[in-house]
């Protein structure tokens, strides 16, 4: 397994439109393992393989919840691999989560976004599912899923809120 480099905003390729994955073979495998290791590592809960610079509909995610309510509770992993999912349907109900995003780094905005979504999607054993999300996870597969289509989640600010992450975003690489 590999960590592997990260791209971030405002790198023209973070806007490719990405293809379907045809086949779930060793290479595909592979890569899902770097995408955890890689996302683990950065740290964040979701990571879109355009993100490392390889346009396939394929994402992976991690909420990393804890196991209990104990405020020392270590979190439990739970990695999910969707490949080549769908959004089906959005509830009418909206809710908005501070958003964060490893292709741009340490920079988060409130995004609105469907509450739940009954999405489809094929696992890593090519295992097809179909389910409502709810919460966090709704959220983050809608957020990861737009990695799919060029869209990062500062597409969904106004021009001024955008402008200034982005300024934010250069100024912490010129000090980096």
């Amino acid at each position: 397994m590999a960590i592997l480099p990260i791209l971030e905003a405002p790198d023209p390729r973070l806007r490719t439109i990405s293809s379907p994955v045809e086949e779930i073979d060793d290479d595909l495998q592979r890569l899902i393992d770097d995408m955890f290791e890689t996302m683990y590592d950065a740290p964040g809960i979701g990571l879109a393989a355009i993100q490392i610079g390889v346009p396939k509909r394929l994402l992976v995610m991690d909420l990393q919840e804890p196991e209990s309510e104990e405020e020392d509770a270590p979190p439990v992993r739970k990695p999910l691999v969707f490949i080549n999912p769908r959004i089906l349907d959005g509830s009418a109900d909206l809710s908005v989560y501070n958003e964060g995003c490893l292709s741009v780094p340490e920079q988060f905005a409130e995004v609105e976004r469907p509450a739940s979504v009954r999405a489809s999607w094929m696992d890593r054993d090519g295992r097809i599912h179909e389910e409502t999300l709810e919460g966090l996870l709704a959220t983050c597969l809608q957020h990861e899923m737009d990695h799919l289509e060029g869209i990062l989640f500062i597409d969904h600010l106004s021009r001024l809120k955008r402008d200034m992450v982005l300024k934010k975003l250069a100024k912490a690489r010129k000090a980096a």
